[in-house]
């Protein structure tokens, strides 16, 4: 890789810029980027950046880097402000609504895994050192151990009240307050005793380790907190905004709110489990295969709340963990066998690499570089997935931490009651391994024809090629433009044009890549490859698409000097916007531009020749 800091300024440019960025987060592999406007991402030149993995574009921009991602991560947030939430709204207005619940799934659940994981596992190994003879359950270390470990799901209520609080952007430390009442010693006494608040009843219900609870009590504060800040008076809104909302939410909480969520919560659970008594080791077997397919689009989050809620209200999980133990088992599997057959040395040392990462649980380097790019590679891991999730689901193996399994992980399995249940989760784990591996090492083989077409489609797009003229005006220097995106290259060398009248034409044959829902801006690629960038206008983004007309869209096929859009070249004016058209190519970064017409120029005469340069 790059260094860091190249690959994080490389990414923040292709997601549109620190502007578009209204939140940031990262997971275990993925930079998940929730953008203010979704389109201005250019999806395929971020695939491109050395160091990104894949990009899935589901609820969130989800940039894969794997195990690095803390560092690039880190790098991204040096050099950018970003987090405070400008233009969420746009963004959240623009998403269809499984994309905003699954992006609000994301933002509550994701922050809270390092902790249920850690706790989790913690309390595993001190199992095993009990029953291993090496550390007595009586002892004081092992209670403060244990303690320790519990911790992270008694106040569970507590953390999910901050994520929820960051993701509504409602006040976090009012939000922790209301729900900290409700786990509070002296109230969870009161309502065992039977309490009512005028006269309507208090449900005597445990807030500690629950988790809808406290989702929907922060949703509920956070539009009361929105209703008092709006009619507070400004010099009292200080203190009167928290105690109003503190007063009217916990209430509420006590009366209705909470036992809707501990309800719905149990809810959940019952019916997984229902499936489960139904199908038994088959619901298993079927989920296993189709991980590949739910990680690749972010769609497995959604099971992360269910498999939290499992953990804390019976002890264990036994469907999406187990499965998900013969996939990441399966991912490595697969990758060995492609390292062990494969001749190409950047192959078998990404086959090698991926196949370490997924033995420890983390399968998106394995799934990106190899599983979801080749069908035999993904076949193999299907079909070790369902081997091994087959001995898991008949031997009903248990999960009892919130983590993603694999070889560090593996005493998520460990029950003093079930004492044969991490022996089957290790079996399961090798079927799926050894199958994967010899239906990998059976199928495998070197993607010769894919290579010669890639090599085609670079040697495409290092031809020459002229560019006509795009609109009717003068032609000036890149480096004129006034606008550092343009003038400084940062989105590639190009030249621009001063227009005199309001539209814009094709530089040359290709395909319409994309169409900026505000319309000022167009990318075509042409039939060489080369992705060229047209964009009406200075900071005309923020007429949100007023005065222009596109007459095109998204895969039209176009020919040089056809008509792309329309634009009021007279009121753009007016608005007070510099109406300059740059055009650059996005995707070459050593190219020369030389130019064929110098002053005034036509719509369709030779503008530019494009040449890429020696390296």
């Amino acid at each position: 890789m790059k260094s860091y800091r190249e690959t994080a300024i490389n990414i923040l440019k292709n997601v549109g810029g620190e502007k578009n960025v209204a939140y940031l987060e990262h997971c275990s592999t993925r930079l998940r980027f929730t953008l203010v406007d979704d389109k201005k991402a250019n999806i395929s030149e971020l695939k491109k950046i050395d160091g990104v993995v894949g990009v899935v574009t589901s609820a969130q921009c989800q940039v894969i880097i794997g195990n690095e991602v803390i560092e690039v991560y880190d790098e991204i947030m040096k050099i950018a402000n970003i987090g405070q939430g400008e233009g969420k709204n746009a963004s959240e207005s623009n998403k269809k609504i499984g994309a905003t619940i699954l992006d609000f799934i994301v933002g509550v659940f994701q922050p809270l895994v390092p902790v249920i994981a850690g706790s989790g596992i913690l309390k595993s190994l001190l199992l095993l050192l009990s029953m291993l003879g090496v550390l007595d359950k009586s002892s004081q270390l092992y209670s403060i151990l244990n303690n320790i470990g519990e911790a992270g799901f008694y106040f569970l209520p507590i953390f999910v009240a901050s994520t929820t609080a960051s993701k509504l952007k409602s006040n976090k430390l009012v939000s922790i307050s209301a729900v900290a009442a409700l786990i509070l010693p002296s109230m969870t006494s009161i309502m065992a005793e039977g309490a009512s608040i005028f006269g309507l009843p208090i449900t005597n219900i445990n807030y500690t380790s629950q988790v809808f609870p406290a989702i929907l009590c922060v949703l509920f504060l956070a539009q009361i907190e929105k209703l008092f800040t709006k009619i507070s008076p400004k010099a009292i809104r200080i203190f009167f905004v928290p105690l109003m909302t503190l007063l009217i939410t916990v209430p509420v909480t006590l009366v209705a709110i909470g036992p809707l969520g501990y309800f719905l919560g149990q809810g959940f659970t019952t019916c997984i489990l229902f499936l489960y008594s139904k199908l038994g080791w088959v619901a298993i077997a079927i989920l296993a295969p189709v991980l590949p397919f739910l990680i690749s689009t972010g769609m497995h989050k959604a099971l992360v709340p269910y498999a939290v809620s499992s953990i804390t209200e019976m002890g264990y999980e036994l469907l999406y963990l187990p499965a998900s133990l013969a996939h990441n088992i399966s991912e490595a599997g697969a990758c060995f066998a492609v390292a062990v057959k494969s001749k190409d040395d950047k192959t078998k040392s990404t086959a090698i690499s991926s196949g370490v990462s997924a033995l420890f649980g983390i399968t998106e380097p394995a799934l990106y570089s190899l599983t979801i790019q080749n069908k035999k590679v993904l076949s193999s891991v299907m079909t070790g997935s369902f081997a091994g999730a087959i001995f898991i689901g008949i031997f009903a193996v248990r999960a009892f931490a919130a983590v993603g399994p694999g070889l560090a992980s593996v005493s998520m399995f460990i029950s003093e009651e079930l004492p044969k249940n991490i022996l089957y989760a290790i079996i399961g784990a090798l079927i799926s391994f050894i199958v994967a591996f010899l239906v990998g090492f059976i199928l495998w083989k070197e993607q010769k024809e894919e290579v010669i077409e890639e090599r085609v489609e670079s040697n495409d797009l290092n031809k020459e090629i002229t560019l006509v003229s795009y609109a009717n005006g003068e032609v000036v220097n890149i480096e004129n433009v006034k606008d550092d995106m343009f003038s400084q290259k940062i989105l590639g060398n190009g030249i621009a044009i001063i227009p005199e009248d309001g539209a814009l034409y094709a530089p040359c044959d290709g395909t319409i890549e994309t169409v900026f829902h505000t319309n000022h801006a167009i990318a075509i690629k042409s039939n060489c490859g080369k992705e060229i960038l047209l964009h009406v206008g200075i900071d005309t983004v923020k007429l949100e698409g007023k005065y222009f007309e596109a007459k095109v869209k998204e895969g039209d096929r176009v020919k040089a000097g056809d008509l792309l859009l329309n634009f009021d070249i007279e009121a753009i004016k007016r608005e007070g916007y510099n109406t300059v058209i740059p055009m650059v190519i996005t995707n070459m970064e050593n190219i020369n531009i030389q130019s064929k017409i110098q002053g005034n120029t036509k719509v369709g005469k030779d503008l530019v020749l494009v040449r890429t340069m020696e390296v």
